[in-house]
């Protein structure tokens, strides 16, 4: 069993991570205010000191504690350690991504050294954003100068605001998270914020105090673990995202995910490149890394690297050494592929210029329409940014890399995919968006889409969690508004284009299919959803359109002559025989011809679509790369 601590941001991602599993889990706020659906998780409210903690660990089996609370709740922190050393379970702390210090910021260790820096630099309009619980700690300073706060509009915090004295004349509530307009309207000399990281807005505060041309006063976030007398043997994971979550439980608790993730071959090449150039001598490679104190490890060849993902997350992955090149194996985890356990090696020399060069194994595009043109390695826009990012940190005075990766059996392997067929030539290609491969088994794919639909459907009928535990499950004939829609789409891209549109509709309304389209309205229709909006992208639309309503490449790829078709259904004359990815069409129609083209997809996958839907309304929408919508 796992407990998760939250009430953040960070603690409705882990809930999202865990969902994942099918597995029962508990989440713990210490109040009710923060709205979060749970289908196998159990929501515990009301806050717990040490031995209530110890008692609702024992009571729940837990075996694992998720540490996603506020990096300010001080408190918390060290009563999970004393927790965690009771029941002997380790601790995963998901923490937040934090921007680097920057100079210009005045940076302060806690409240009394702010009000000594405010004192210095002769601040007397102060603009508060660091909650209502440091009204207390300012106080000697807003007793003395003028002073905002930006506090909850809600009861306890008016209370507290009371209590301490403070003028409420001088309160702003969260009506609106607009820094720049709060500053704009209070004309403020400075504003003072806590380091809450990118998801507690930080940036944005920051961002808009400059460009006001107003001073930003930060009170630096606390150190994790907190200053305590550490218990002992207490093991703590340390991860910023939910990729790194995953994995880590994973390892600390194998039983809870009945599949494994895997890494995308162009993380297994970041990785080998942070490698290699860990064993760079001089100012260029480990030295530098020590200097900056990104790096723990007391040895020149660490067993595992940090690699940042191209979320801005960091994963630990593991790391091995050959003569003059480093390398990592790529794991597949549970996701069937062919490039399982294959090595992958880089090789970095200094240089006058960054590049990236394909050696051994690594395929080459031959054909237009990919990222790069034809006669560059087949290593894809994604991982390249990957590789750059990560080896940023090691760039002093202007220095530059050539970063080399090779596939030892590349070519071999190459044949077994779909690359030849790509016109991708002489190895395989180096891919990878997310850095993370998501291990789903088509059955376990299809019944996390369920979930996900009876989700939907319970946020429609008000029947939430309880009904889900009671029933296994909401049934085709429990009734749903006629005004009630769910939104489908193929994954994260695709599902921000299409929210726009139903601004009103809840979070849980919008469903991502992966490439189960068919069996995705299959569901629907077996929950009588009673308004579908199915939202797809050009590479699945023209699959689908030819009728195929498993869209994954490994069971279909293009048909050119049922797109050759179509074009001539929409009085379009192109040649499209070098074509490699249907997203070219976009480029090759006219823009006057796109709308009456997409029109014509469109028809034709509503024809396949629609009777797996027979007593509902559906809305098929096609989407381009740049987010412009077509439908009928």
């Amino acid at each position: 069993m796992i407990l998760v601590f939250g009430g953040t941001t960070e603690g409705r991602r882990a809930v999202e991570v865990l969902e994942e599993a099918g597995a029962l889990y508990y989440y713990s706020t210490r109040s009710d205010g923060q709205q979060i659906e749970l289908v196998n998780g159990v929501h515990l409210t009301g806050g717990m000191d040490v031995p209530q903690m110890v008692d609702c660990c024992r009571e729940h089996a837990i075996r694992l504690i998720v540490d996603a609370a506020h990096p300010f709740a001080e408190e918390l922190h060290r009563n999970l350690l004393f927790v965690a050393q009771h029941i002997g379970a380790p601790i995963i702390r998901y923490d937040r991504i934090y921007p680097p210090r920057e100079a210009d910021l005045v940076w302060c260790k806690d409240y009394d050294e702010a009000i000594r820096r405010l004192e210095e630099h002769h601040i007397d309009r102060l603009l508060a954003l660091t909650g209502v619980n440091t009204i207390w700690k300012l106080r000697p300073y807003w007793q003395q100068h003028d002073c905002w706060f930006r506090i909850l509009s809600r009861r306890v915090s008016k209370v507290i605001a009371r209590q301490a004295q403070f003028p409420e004349e001088r309160l702003v509530y969260y009506e609106t998270d607009d820094t720049a307009t709060l500053i704009s309207d209070l004309h403020p000399e400075a504003i003072i914020t806590k380091e809450s990281g990118l998801s507690g807005g930080f940036t944005e505060k920051v961002e808009a105090a400059r460009r006001a041309g107003i001073k930003v006063f930060v009170i630096e976030r606390p150190e994790y673990p907190p200053h305590t007398p550490n218990p002992q043997n207490v093991h703590i994971e340390f991860v910023n995202g939910p990729h790194g979550l995953r994995r880590t439980v994973e390892h600390l608790l194998p039983e809870f995910f009945p599949l494994k993730s895997g890494l995308t071959t162009g993380t297994c090449a970041a990785a080998a490149a942070v490698a290699a150039t860990l064993q760079l001598s001089g100012p260029l490679g480990y030295a530098a890394w020590l200097v900056q104190e990104r790096f723990q490890a007391l040895q020149q060849r660490p067993t595992t690297v940090p690699v940042i993902l191209p979320d801005g997350e960091t994963i630990h992955v593991s790391v091995g050494y050959g003569d003059g090149y480093a390398y990592c194996v790529k794991e597949a985890g549970d996701d069937p592929d062919v490039t399982d356990g294959i090595e992958i090696r880089a090789s970095v020399e200094p240089s006058d210029h960054f590049g990236i060069l394909g050696g051994e194994g690594v395929g080459r595009f031959t054909l237009p329409g990919f990222d790069f043109p034809p006669g560059e390695p087949a290593i894809n826009k994604g991982p390249r940014e990957m590789i750059r990012r990560n080896l940023e940190q090691f760039t002093i005075h202007n220095s530059q890399f050539t970063i080399t990766i090779s596939v030892p059996g590349g070519e071999e392997i190459a044949r077994r995919t779909f690359n030849p067929r790509l016109g991708i030539e002489g190895g395989i290609s180096i891919i990878g968006v997310s850095g993370i491969v998501k291990p789903f088994s088509e059955e376990a794919f299809i019944d996390s889409i369920r979930k996900c639909m009876e989700v939907a459907k319970a946020s429609f009928s008000g029947q939430r969690f309880q009904a889900l535990q009671t029933s296994g499950g909401l049934q085709r004939s429990e009734a749903l508004p006629t005004t009630a829609r769910v939104v489908l789409g193929s994954g994260a891209k695709s599902e921000r284009f299409v929210k726009a549109l139903y601004p009103d509709l809840p979070a849980q309304a919008f469903v991502q299919y992966g490439n189960y389209i068919g069996e995705t309205l299959k569901i629907a229709a077996d929950l009588a959803i009673p308004n579908v909006t199915l939202g797809v992208m050009l590479g699945k639309a023209v699959k689908l359109a030819a009728g195929h309503l498993d869209t994954h490449s490994r069971k279909t790829v293009m048909d050119k002559a049922f797109i050759q078709q179509m074009l001539h259904e929409s009085g379009i004359s192109i040649d499209i025989s070098d074509m490699t990815l249907a997203r070219e069409l976009w480029e090759r129609i006219a823009e006057d011809g796109r709308t009456t083209f997409a029109h014509t997809v469109i028809q034709h996958c509503h024809e396949h679509c629609a009777p797996l839907l027979p007593n509902g309304e559906l809305l098929v929408l096609l989407i381009d790369d740049n987010g412009k919508i077509f439908r009928v």
